[in-house]
């Protein structure tokens, strides 16, 4: 029971900054707008930990890779705490520690897929129910490089129906499905 709760409350917070700090980099690679409610709370949840390590791996090319490396240490840490939750020994050498530091990428894959999933699903909802809200130019120019290649294939159906935000989604899902399952047991296999 204690342990369930605890797992809880590992999902929560390093969900919390893990999809913050994903966020964060997925919003300057696609150069979305930070000057709206949820950039600014993206901001203010990230820059404790993104601005130092800056300082150690500079962005190149336009690209702030201290976002994207402190997500993938909150995706590290997370499977650490399970690992040490579940009671299990640690070695800092051996292909314990490759597994895990292998798990952590497929785990930020997983997130970034996830993270694709629910920013559509919120524009799309919103694109009906507020389509000029405050977050609606950053849910814009996160979706539109997803989109706007399905919309070519695709047209909008008698011109007002889009189904490309479902085709996203569905796309997505199905890479949750079938490749990272299969990246998660060939690292299984691998190291153990």
């Amino acid at each position: 029971m204690w342990e369930q709760a605890l797992k809880y409350l590992l999902d929560v917070v390093f969900g919390l900054f893990t999809y913050a700090f994903l966020l964060r980099f997925v919003m300057q690679v696609l150069r979305a707008p930070f000057r709206n409610p949820l950039g600014q709370a993206v901001m203010a949840l990230t820059d404790w930990l993104t601005k130092p390590l800056r300082r150690i791996v500079p962005g190149w090319r336009g690209i702030d890779w201290a976002s994207l490396l402190a997500t993938y240490l909150f995706e590290l840490l997370w499977l650490l705490s399970y690992y040490l939750l579940l009671g299990r020994g640690f070695s800092l050498f051996g292909p314990g520690a490759l597994l895990l530091l292998t798990a952590a990428l497929v785990a930020l894959l997983k997130a970034a897929l996830w993270l694709l999933i629910i920013v559509v699903l919120v524009h799309a909802v919103l694109s009906w129910v507020a389509p000029d809200g405050p977050i609606s130019g950053l849910l814009n120019a996160l979706t539109f490089p997803f989109l706007r290649p399905i919309r070519r294939i695709v047209p909008p159906l008698g011109g007002t129906l889009d189904l490309s935000p479902l085709i996203v989604i569905v796309l997505a899902q199905l890479a949750l499905m079938i490749p990272v399952p299969w990246l998660e047991i060939a690292l299984t296999r691998l190291f153990m």
